[in-house]
């Protein structure tokens, strides 16, 4: 069987369903990304990189370059694959996360092939993330345009597609329900046997304080330090958590660009933002327990959440973070917002605590509740993982449950 994958940042979320294919030698599996950094070859995949020729410029009406650069990277998809399918490849199955417009064209190429998307959000102007949080900029008319045009994409990918898979039941919901039909639910899968406990995890912060299981440790992670994830949440109770828990200490993973919603409209980071607008409220000797860890190396992550007495989750109602079951899978005591997705994998007071995302004191009280009960929290950290291991475990659920679903929709096409 012919696989092809893409997806611009590829491996991205078939990092362990394009290497599993690809161990069956009856399989032919290539990738079209646009990472220059990945070798010719990875884990049995052929990968191909190819170029966009030129961007869209901004333009007066903003909203329209949305579709528009979407429609270059299609055509640039396009081109690469044409130069497959001239050397002779013709996939049975194509495997693509369509949010960047890739794949727009590639069943005008290759008509018979069966497109299975990846389907992680569909935008909405009220109810979801826009206008979430009264805090930030609110909605304009002209955005209503723009959420519109950011889901031609969606929809002309709907139409196209054969199969569609979703990580999760609530970010499948937000798809229309004409198109939910076509939507399998399956999550990209956590490694259970290396996301683990690790009593013995030690890390060093500061190249001076060694910090393991025997201390008071709370973390918390984002790609970005930015209001999507209660950045801005998380900072503001920091004053009083400090003073409440004098041992404690905090560890901040995360960068400081933007991956969702708008850049701070003075020019800083958010990161650098909220940082200053509580460090006047703190001693020289509580900043001093606060430690930005900056992007680090997984390993190092990792042990992290192993030595976390408290973890703290939070999101606006958008797409589930892999770092939140990847701390389930360590057994993390974890503080979590009440909002979807969040809510479909921690119940409250079983597998982590759930709070209102924009209350800072029930945020406060509940890391203090799991930092001062050791028994409880320990509980919740050993169902957070025993809920990982029957849910969402790599190899014996996910990789398996998505293996299944190709082969349905390939055994659909031969029974037509």
């Amino acid at each position: 069987m012919n696989i092809l994958f893409i997806h611009q940042n590829f491996p991205a979320q078939f990092k362990h369903l394009a290497p599993q294919l690809a161990k069956d030698r009856s399989h032919r599996v290539i990738a079209l990304t646009m990472r220059k950094d990945i070798p010719d070859h990875w884990e049995g995949v052929e990968v191909i990189p190819y170029e966009i020729d030129s961007m869209s410029k901004p333009k007066e009406i903003s909203w329209l370059s949305d579709i528009e650069v979407k429609s270059i990277r299609a055509e640039a998809c396009f081109k690469a694959s044409s130069k497959l399918a001239a050397s002779g490849f013709n996939p049975d199955i194509i495997i693509a996360h369509p949010a960047w417009g890739e794949t727009l064209f590639i069943k005008e190429l290759w008509p018979n092939a069966k497109l299975a998307i990846y389907c992680e959000f569909f935008y909405q102007s009220t109810g979801l993330d826009v206008g979430f949080d009264p805090e930030f900029e609110g909605i304009k008319p002209a955005d209503l345009h723009r959420f519109s045009f950011k889901n031609i994409n969606n929809l002309l990918h709907m139409q196209i597609a054969d199969a569609a898979i979703s990580p999760t039941q609530w970010q499948a919901s937000t798809f229309p329900s004409e198109f939910q039909k076509k939507i399998t639910v399956i999550h990209d899968g956590i490694d259970t046997a290396l996301v683990r406990p690790n009593p013995d995890a030690k890390i060093v912060i500061a190249n001076q304080v060694t910090l393991s299981k025997e201390d008071e440790v709370i973390t918390y992670v984002s790609r970005e330090l930015e209001p999507y994830r209660g950045y801005h949440i998380f900072m503001r109770c920091l004053p009083e958590r400090l003073k409440k828990r004098p041992k404690a200490r905090v560890l901040i993973i995360g960068g400081d660009g933007v991956s969702y919603g708008q850049k701070p409209i003075h020019g800083k980071t958010w990161a650098e933002t909220f940082a200053r607008e509580v460090r006047p409220l703190m001693s020289d000797s509580e900043w001093e327990r606060v430690h930005f860890l900056g992007k680090i190396p997984y390993g190092q992550y990792l042990k992290v959440l192993q030595i976390s007495s408290a973890h703290v989750y939070l999101t606006y109602p958008f797409v589930l973070s892999w770092s939140l079951l990847e701390a389930m899978s360590v057994g993390c005591p974890i503080v979590a917002s009440d909002t979807g997705p969040v809510k479909e994998v921690i119940s409250h007071g079983e597998t982590g605590l759930l709070t209102n995302f924009f209350d800072k004191n029930q945020l406060l009280n509940s890391i203090v509740q799991i930092l001062e009960d050791r028994k409880f929290s320990i509980g919740l950290g050993v169902k957070a993982r025993e809920t990982v291991l029957q849910n969402y475990d790599l190899f014996t659920i996910t990789v398996p449950s998505q293996l299944q679903w190709i082969e349905g929709i390939l055994n659909h096409c031969r029974s037509q």
